[in-house]
């Protein structure tokens, strides 16, 4: 029996690095302008041509083996806080805008800036339309919120293969706004990582900072503490993946088949892309495409030194 299991889990072994090899990443990036400033978008290109971040890019890297594209919108340890832009064509990722000026995540000690390399998953989309019966609150109008805990810092508009290790829901100003913890499948931890008790197995206090985060980190803007469905819980992967079915779903509806209307007196989403059959899907001669300004390799913008600045939350507030 024990050479059976040793030879099961060489087997294993030797598949996922099969997998890993089958998974060359052929995405790049286009920087439009400068970062740091108002007109930065970071467009990403599939062997050389600008494809929807939102749509284009595919969920499944390996279905059958559970790994899936995550598109880095934010590297660990920085704080532009940058998001794929749901109503421009083609669905760059650009730095949020609030009265008209770029927002930045503040460092809430003993955290700098993303403790995670932080994105999204392509191809899903949070309905708002739709009441969640456990969290019951509505989708955020988003794509699937992703938290990558691996070692490696990422850049914006990566777009990285991972697999789901659990999720937690944040109530958002009354919107279920689900965080999916993964990690990246060439990280040095990936193979004992499988599920959420494994993260705090191999990464003890993660999941707790990770709350931690997420709760106090708009406090120095102003704004309460953010909760959670759960109490905070961070549930395991079966849960995650369940959601992350629904959310894909919910983009079907809305991209593929036009069940879900993109405009509406709430919002106005761009489902324009190359790639996908349905109402959404235009040719290459389109006149929003061939509009896409080319790479610009602006250097960054100076930034206010106050972002910088660190700030010390009470743990009971006020």
């Amino acid at each position: 029996m024990a050479g059976a299991s040793a030879a099961f889990r060489l087997s294993h072994h030797l598949r996922h690095l099969a997998t890993k090899a089958m998974l060359p990443s052929n995405f790049t990036v286009r920087n439009v302008g400068a970062p740091n400033t108002l007109e930065y978008r970071v467009y990403i290109e599939q062997n050389g041509a600008v494809v929807s971040s939102f749509h284009d890019v595919p969920l499944f890297a390996d279905k059958n083996n559970g790994i899936l594209n995550m598109i880095v919108e934010v590297p660990r340890w920085t704080n532009a806080k940058m998001e794929i832009c749901k109503e421009e064509p083609f669905n760059p990722i650009k730095q949020d805008i609030k009265k008209g000026r770029l927002r930045y995540v503040r460092n809430c000690f003993p955290h700098h800036g993303y403790i995670w390399n932080y994105g999204t998953f392509p191809q899903t989309w949070e309905d708002p339309n739709a009441k969640h019966p456990e969290t019951n609150a509505r989708g955020d109008n988003d794509p699937l919120d992703v938290c990558e805990i691996g070692e490696q810092v990422g850049y914006t508009g990566q777009v990285k293969q991972v697999k789901v290790l659990g999720i937690m829901a944040l109530l958002d100003e009354g919107e279920t706004d689900w965080k999916v913890i993964v990690v990246d499948i060439h990280d040095p931890l990936a193979p004992k990582l499988n599920d959420i008790e494994d993260v705090e197995r191999h990464l003890p206090g993660l999941i707790r900072s990770t709350n931690e985060w997420f709760r106090i980190y708009k406090i120095p803007d102003g704004k309460p503490e953010n909760t959670f469905a759960f109490s905070g819980e961070a549930k395991n992967k079966k849960y995650a993946t369940e959601i992350i079915h629904e959310c894909h779903e919910a983009w079907r509806r809305l991209v593929v088949t036009g069940e879900t209307p993109a405009k509406t007196a709430a919002y106005d989403l761009s489902i324009r892309n190359l790639t996908v059959p349905g109402p959404g899907q235009v040719k290459p001669s389109d006149h929003t495409y061939t509009s896409i300004p080319p790479d610009s390799k602006l250097p960054p913008a100076p930034i206010e030194p106050s972002i910088n600045k660190w700030f010390y939350i009470s743990s009971v507030q006020v």
